[in-house]
């Protein structure tokens, strides 16, 4: 599996176009349930809005859909969606809300409107890689077990829980690029005496 990329936490912009006040959120979803139900969260929050506009893209299950919500035929939903698609998003969900101001934007107008407000939102949330990292693990003498730290921390690694006996062992995950480098700098470190072993693999946003 390859990487890929989600919004890195949720997000929201407001702007205000000729008196219409657009308000978006970017959501990470992971199933269609989720998405629906954070729809249904931002329509009941803006229930007097005159359109509540959404988009999703799911990975797992394949899955892209969109609503102009009332607004002129692809003049929303879908160029909202067009601006995840171009940034290779997946996992996301994104509402866009209008209350409207009296004064028409035109098809043109509509359509560069919520692409502003998916792309705001988007740039207010951030973007995440999800990747394959790696869990390993190391057995050491106690006289090295400051300076694993240190490299675990210099490998871009996250220290787990250590088993402490008469030696110590120590829990780490790492990206997976980094995996080798870290366990070369075991080997060197402990003079060839020391191992860094492979245990599990997931995959984790960064």
């Amino acid at each position: 599996m390859e990487p890929y990329l989600v919004p890195k936490t949720d997000g929201a912009s407001e702007f205000v176009e000729k008196r219409s006040r657009f308000i978006g959120h970017v959501f990470f979803v992971t199933t269609e349930a989720e998405a629906r139900a954070k729809i249904a969260q931002v329509k009941a929050k803006y229930h007097d809005a005159r359109h509540n506009c959404w988009c999703y893209i799911l990975r797992d299950e394949a899955i892209e859909r969109y609503s102009d919500d009332g607004e002129p035929q692809g003049t929303a939903g879908q160029p909202m969606l067009e601006v995840f698609r171009r940034e290779k998003m997946t996992n996301v969900c994104c509402v866009s809300t209008r209350y409207f101001g009296g004064i028409l934007l035109g098809a043109g107008g509509l359509l560069r409107a919520y692409t502003r407000s998916a792309k705001d939102t988007l740039d207010a949330a951030g973007i995440a890689t999800v990747s394959r990292w790696l869990e390993t693990a190391v057995t050491i003498p106690y006289a090295l077990f400051e300076r694993v730290k240190l490299e675990v921390e210099a490998h871009g690694g996250l220290l787990g829980d250590c088993d402490y006996t008469d030696t110590v062992t120590v829990y780490a995950t790492f990206p997976q690029e980094q995996v080798a480098l870290y366990a070369a700098r075991m080997t060197e470190l402990s003079g060839g005496q020391c191992e860094a072993l492979e245990l599990d693999e997931a995959w984790r946003a960064r």
